[in-house]
């Protein structure tokens, strides 16, 4: 199973069925699939059964929520330091700075970043993921001397791990591009750019 997919498998459905209801079940998977913000505002909407569309607002708060179930399950199911838990740890950190929630998105970031680092070693794409996830909630709070070297560990990383030409190699080139233009290094971005171009141009 490759890596971005490990890292937002699903959790079973029986016992969340049980024990949450079909409703706030299906708002849980949708949120441990990682599918984003629109598929988790339309999954808000279906649940509700109703023609009338949900505020934006609600949509995340369902989406927080979800997410933070999913942690406590996982939590409760595989103990505190296991692979799943991560996960659940970086989907809830996803929903939080997707709305901006710096700070509530940050220690999960670290905590999940920590579970892979002991249980996969510090080269594994998930702790990559990971790495991209909170540089860029950095870039968003403008703390780019922060988010640099994370994205150059998680460029590493990618390239290491999934080949010079992989598309994910492109993503952290391009993330570095941008923050290089952020910060007034114009040449260093084109030249990540010119490289990230170089990688999407390729026939797959």
């Amino acid at each position: 199973m490759a890596p971005k997919w490990r890292l937002v498998a699903a959790i079973l459905a029986v016992p969340l069925a049980a024990a949450l209801g079909l409703a706030v079940w299906a708002a849980l998977r949708v949120a441990g699939r990682g599918e984003g913000r629109a598929a988790s505002a339309d999954a808000a909407r279906g649940l509700q059964g109703q023609p009338s569309v949900r505020s934006e607002k609600e949509a995340y708060d369902m989406e927080v929520t979800s997410a933070s179930l999913a942690l406590s399950f996982a939590e409760k199911t595989f103990g505190p330091d296991h692979p799943e838990v991560g996960a659940r740890l970086f989907n809830l950190g996803e929903a939080y700075r997707i709305r901006g929630q710096y700070a509530q998105a940050e220690p999960l970031y670290k905590r999940a970043i920590e579970i892979y680092e002991d249980v996969r070693g510090p080269e594994d794409p998930d702790v990559a993921i990971c790495l991209n996830s909170l540089a860029l909630l950095y870039c968003g709070e403008a703390r780019y001397a922060e988010a640099e070297p994370l994205y150059e560990r998680a460029l590493a990383i990618r390239e290491k791990a999934l080949g010079l030409d992989h598309p994910d190699v492109a993503q952290s080139l391009e993330n570095l591009a941008r923050l290089y233009r952020k910060t007034g290094r114009e040449k260093e971005a084109e030249s990540m750019e010119q490289r990230a171009a170089a990688i999407r141009a390729v026939k797959r």
